[in-house]
């Protein structure tokens, strides 16, 4: 049954962004290498929600990354560590999203997102996840944290969110 939810809520939220989405040519989806058509969403509004209704947002900091880098370092094992303890036994489903700067093609950041996003996990993982429990999404360098440019606001950029199931 909790399988059947944890679908029916990745195609709810599949869905749900898709409908977001106009019609372009094809783009590079982040996520195993598939093209979907369509744009990017829009860019959302500092702070605002990514993920759909039934997923909570804000209940951990993100994890911050380096330039063009997508290892998560020693500094931001406190927050992986927190989330990990936070719900190990909780049986919730754990939704990564990564994101980039606004440097970059569209394809090039949605595969850096995607890996940030996969190394989050990963460490996630190391830290006593169950692995089905810990999904992963790609938004490359939209939806920016902080939609100025220059340093200051694309290292707030440079992140992976969490977002857990209710």
């Amino acid at each position: 049954m909790k399988r059947i939810l944890s679908l029916a809520l990745t195609t709810f939220l599949a869905l749900s962004l898709s409908s977001c989405m106009k019609k372009k040519g094809d783009q590079y989806a982040g996520i195993d290498g598939d093209y979907v058509s369509g744009t990017p969403l829009s860019e959302r509004a500092d702070g605002a929600n990514f993920f759909g209704a039934n997923v909570q947002r804000g209940h951990f900091p993100p994890v911050y990354f380096g330039f063009d880098s997508y290892e998560v370092s020693s500094s931001e094992q406190g927050t992986i560590d927190q989330v990990a303890s936070a719900l190990r036994s909780s049986g919730k489903t754990l939704i990564v999203a990564g994101f980039t700067d606004e440097r970059g093609t569209e394809e090039y950041n949605r595969g850096l997102g995607e890996r940030r996003a996969l190394a989050v996990r990963e460490a996630l993982i190391n830290a006593g996840l169950n692995a089905s429990k810990v999904q992963t999404v790609s938004f490359g360098k939209e939806m920016p944290a902080d939609s100025g440019s220059g340093e200051v606001a694309w290292a707030k950029n440079r992140r992976a969110e969490f977002g857990v199931t209710q």
